[in-house]
């Protein structure tokens, strides 16, 4: 009779959890985009089960993580609760484990998994690994006070279910969020599309006209990109490409706009900017190519290229279109000077 009244009990508090199981995938089955995802996942696992706190870890190697940071900062509140580690780190402490690793002792050695913890002590912690496309990306953590609340040798095959809950549904916001992203973003170098940086451009060139402020553009391209295809193959030109946007990226200020416009053409609008100030940033680019050049093998390809800068503050710049003009023909000029030999893009 007592076996009977234990079993019993045990159906009813799995049927008990796995009501609330079907709560937390309700919560975010819906959600389609990163913060508001782990925020809603982290908050509803805490309040549902009583947790005092829950995290989320990410392997930095992972596109996933590339994305999440892409897709928007993350909140002040969510930051608390997400660490981003090595791939390296993360497998030392987990050992590769694909089931959930329970510990009450040496709890040091997990804490890289974990954001830091300015509350209570933790005495004990949960990790559910969680993946995407069958690969781990990271895992579920959960901490408790109580050094019981997991301990090691208890049953982790609810934590192993809910993990498996959260993989699904985080599938689908990856899905949604690429999509979202590629929208917006060019793929090889994950600059902003044209499309995107015309409207950024109306909106800047509006702005600059009503408050009368300076707004400058920089046209330019890599000089030879059609050699540098033929002579060492497109997957070095695509390097050369990715190597440009990164020092756009890297020394341009947080203000400015870098948009990959058509090839091997770009295009940086830069507000409150003069046409000098312009011109020191280009030099500084220039710079970094002379000093930092690709790679192949044994082979080195140093890049170069051609530029032309346009201001709001010439007098017969009338739109947002003529700005563009401008700095593009002022491109087209400096292309020809340096002769046909470096002309081969146009």
């Amino acid at each position: 009779m007592y076996i009977s009244d234990s079993l019993f009990s045990r159906i009813e508090e799995n049927e008990i959890i796995a009501g609330k199981f079907h709560d937390i995938e309700a919560g975010i089955l819906s959600i389609l985009n990163f913060q508001d995802f782990f925020e809603q996942l982290l908050l509803t696992i805490g309040q549902t089960f009583a947790i005092p706190h829950v995290s989320i870890s990410i392997i930095e190697e992972r596109s996933i993580c590339r994305h999440i940071v892409q897709s928007a900062p993350l909140s002040s509140r969510l930051d608390v609760c997400f660490a981003v580690l090595p791939e390296k780190t993360f497998y030392q402490i987990t050992g590769r484990q694909k089931k959930t690793i329970l510990v009450n002792d040496n709890l040091q050695c997990y804490s890289p998994l974990f954001p830091p913890n300015p509350g209570e002590t933790i005495h004990s912690m949960a990790i559910t690994p969680i993946f995407l496309d069958g690969e781990t990306i990271g895992s579920l953590n959960m901490a408790d006070s109580n050094g019981q609340r997991f301990s090691p040798g208890m049953d982790t095959a609810l934590l192993e279910r809910l993990g498996l809950k959260i993989s699904l549904c985080l599938s689908n916001v990856s899905a949604h969020e690429k999509l979202r992203y590629l929208a917006f973003h060019d793929p090889l170098t994950s600059l902003l599309n044209r499309r995107v940086m015309e409207k950024i451009l109306k909106r800047e060139f509006f702005r600059a006209s009503r408050y009368a402020t300076d707004l400058s553009l920089i046209f330019l391209d890599l000089d030879g990109f059609k050699t540098i295809n033929d002579c060492h193959g497109h997957d070095v030109g695509d390097r050369a490409l990715v190597s440009l946007a990164s020092v756009l990226v890297k020394l341009k200020r947080g203000s400015d706009v870098a948009a990959r416009f058509a090839g091997d053409e770009f295009v940086i609008l830069l507000p409150s900017t003069t046409p000098d100030d312009a011109g020191h940033y280009m030099a500084r680019v220039v710079e970094h190519l002379d000093k930092n050049p690709v790679k192949e093998n044994e082979k080195i390809v140093k890049l170069s290229l051609s530029y032309g800068i346009a201001s709001i503050r010439e007098n017969d710049i009338a739109s947002p279109a003529a700005l563009l003009k401008r700095a593009d023909t002022r491109l087209y000029k400096v292309k020809k000077k340096k002769g046909r030999g470096l002309f081969d893009n146009k």
